[in-house]
């Protein structure tokens, strides 16, 4: 084989690995998009959950527990006397939250989430009793009812209390059923829209451009950059293999912006692949202060007419750590910026002031963000 030959073999086959690492980038339009108008609905409700085993509500401190149970054993033809005390350690007040997907027809099940919202200490073994779950415009759309899976336990004797994960909060898998359905409109006329998770200008045109590709040209066409508008057949069935032929189809995304998102309260720091450094140097050191003080008695001498006194011996104690200057260099990718970060070796509490720092004077190239 002449070494023209071998030449052109090479090149084709770095062609090829391209093109296989473009296509292990390019995402499908259902994962970057979704059809306006396909969308989830939230529902909510208030019942009570019963068969608890002494762990619900405490009647004389929730007095709305022991309205409901009067309320429906009312309904259920029991006239309480008045001025009855009742006393229910085997029932909770809950609120029943729920998800109504898009589509889903009248009589199919959904799952839902029941959560105490009285002083009940555990929901383990109860029983969620009929809840009519609304939507916002008031209107009931399913009842749940069922036992409840709670994942936490625990146990308390003697003063003592042994418990793990979250009591108050359980689920009930398919526990309610759809009493009305919602009509969920795909398109208006003979255009359907699709809504980009994130905007981006330049993912938008691609999509669009894919579509017209697949589908022929002047299909779609992006609107702004959030939302591509596709012409669809007016027909139900095609209307439906069209959208299915149309989120599978691949595209390559834009690169993503640089960003730092830092959440201040647990101080976990996450960063993206676009993140990049400048040349810069830091300088960091803690700076503690410790006061402890320590009780005495001054007791007066013999013969003194003096009383006994208490006195506090207090002692302050600042300490400065050392933080010497250190040079650090640009990254261009994200293990260099890793890589950098440590090499400061500071915590995660200081590195969200140095990552501040750096961003006040220009080295730190993303958008930061504090959450």
């Amino acid at each position: 084989m002449s070494r023209t030959h071998k030449f052109l073999i090479a090149l084709m086959w770095f062609f090829a690995a391209l093109l296989v690492a473009d296509a292990a980038r390019a995402e499908r339009i259902k994962d970057l998009a979704s059809i306006a108008g396909v969308r989830d609905n939230q529902l909510v409700g208030y019942g009570l959950v019963v068969g608890l085993d002494g762990s619900g509500d405490q009647t004389t401190q929730t007095p709305f527990t022991v309205q409901s149970i009067r309320n429906m054993l009312l309904n259920m033809g029991v006239n309480m006397p008045a001025g009855t005390n009742l006393q229910l350690k085997n029932v909770a007040a809950v609120m029943v939250t729920a998800t109504l997907p898009p589509f889903t027809r009248a009589g199919q099940p959904i799952d839902v989430t029941v959560s105490s919202m009285g002083n009940a200490k555990s929901l383990r073994g109860g029983t969620l009793v009929m809840t009519p779950l609304k939507g916002p415009d008031g209107n009931v759309y399913a009842i749940a009812q069922g036992n409840l899976a709670v994942s936490g336990a625990g146990a308390a004797a003697g003063g003592s209390k042994v418990s793990f994960n979250h009591q108050s909060v359980g689920r009930i898998a398919a526990g309610a059923i759809v009493e009305r359905e919602v009509p969920t409109p795909v398109g208006q006329g003979e255009f359907v829209y699709l809504d980009l998770n994130t905007s981006d200008f330049g993912t938008a045109r691609r999509m669009a451009d894919a579509i017209n590709r697949a589908m022929g040209p002047g299909t779609a066409t992006a609107s702004d950059g959030r939302q591509v508008r596709a012409r669809a057949p007016l027909s139900a069935d095609e209307r439906v293999a069209f959208l299915g032929r149309i989120e599978d189809l691949e595209v390559m995304p834009t690169q993503t912006p640089a960003k730092v998102i830092v959440n201040a309260r647990s101080g976990s720091v996450v960063m993206n692949q676009s993140v990049t450094l400048q040349n810069c140097a830091v300088a960091h050191g803690n700076l503690s202060v410790s006061v402890s003080a320590e009780n005495a008695v001054s007791q007066p001498n013999p013969l003194s007419a003096g009383q006994t006194a208490g006195v506090t011996n207090a002692q302050i104690e600042v300490k400065q750590e050392g933080g010497s200057m250190m040079n650090v260099r640009s990254g261009a990718n994200l293990a260099d910026v890793v890589k950098a970060l440590n090499a400061i070796g500071a915590n995660p509490g200081d590195l969200i002031s140095i990552l501040q720092a750096m961003k006040a004077a220009g080295a730190l190239r993303a958008d930061l963000e504090i959450i």
